[in-house]
């Protein structure tokens, strides 16, 4: 982490919150909740739910998934498209902190969510997103854009997701760090009972492809092409 902190101030890094985050997921809940989800709550709120891509999805590898964010519903249509039932990795989510406060919070936590502030990522989150990425079966989700846009364009997005598959990807493991960008499409901007859904798993970027000397110069270039490929699987997924 000594690089990450000679940069904090170039990043916009706190160095605030240096306690330990916790995103265990609890195996009773993760026996119902990924059930209930993908075999009734989904399949009965939205009228189809077509998804390609899938054999792009990284089986052994560190991965970051990287999803549009253009609903609460995101939150299911990934664990759906990508979670321990197609791919039989756990996923932890980066979300929030407004999403981590009372039941809701008390849910999320239990199946692998974590806080962080979008606006001042504080090392505490960062260093318990690279110990996930250093995990064999863990895949963590970050939603690069920071925030739900109900609309159809991709948004400028954090460099935090290049921030951390880069240090990550410093560990001198034979394990490559991947990122996977997906987009998801409703049609309808705010999801109704019967709205359909479009998601679409582009190629895995491999985050040694983007080291270089620099931090910021590589978390830069490594913004651009993963903003560059959610614009081509949104483009090239028209509803």
């Amino acid at each position: 982490m000594t690089q990450l902190k000679s940069q904090r101030n170039r990043t916009s890094l706190s160095s605030e919150g240096t306690e330990e985050l916790n995103s265990r997921i609890s195996p009773w809940m993760a026996k119902i909740i990924y059930p209930l989800g993908c075999y009734l709550v989904l399949p009965l709120f939205f009228g189809k739910i077509q998804i390609t891509g899938q054999e792009n999805i990284p089986l052994h590898d560190p991965v970051i998934i990287a999803p549009t964010h253009r609903s609460r519903w995101d939150a299911f249509i990934v664990p759906y498209a990508v979670g321990r039932l197609v791919s039989g990795r756990d996923l932890h989510f980066m979300v929030t902190a407004d999403e981590v406060k009372g039941l809701q919070g008390w849910v999320i936590r239990r199946m692998g969510g974590f806080p962080v502030n979008t606006e001042r990522p504080q090392l505490n989150s960062i260093r318990h997103s690279i110990k996930l990425l250093k995990q064999a079966q863990e895949m963590l989700v970050i939603f690069p854009e920071g925030g739900i846009f109900h609309d159809h364009q991709i948004h400028p997005l954090k460099r935090g997701v290049a921030l951390i598959a880069l240090q990550a990807e410093t560990d001198k493991s034979n394990r490559r760090v991947k990122i996977l960008p997906i987009a998801i499409r409703y049609s309808k901007l705010a999801p109704t009972w019967g709205t359909e859904v479009k998601v679409n798993i582009g190629s895995p970027i491999t985050v040694a492809d983007y080291l270089s000397s620099s931090l910021r110069k590589s978390s830069k270039t490594l913004t651009i092409a993963l903003k560059e490929s959610l614009q081509k699987l949104y483009k090239n997924y028209e509803m």
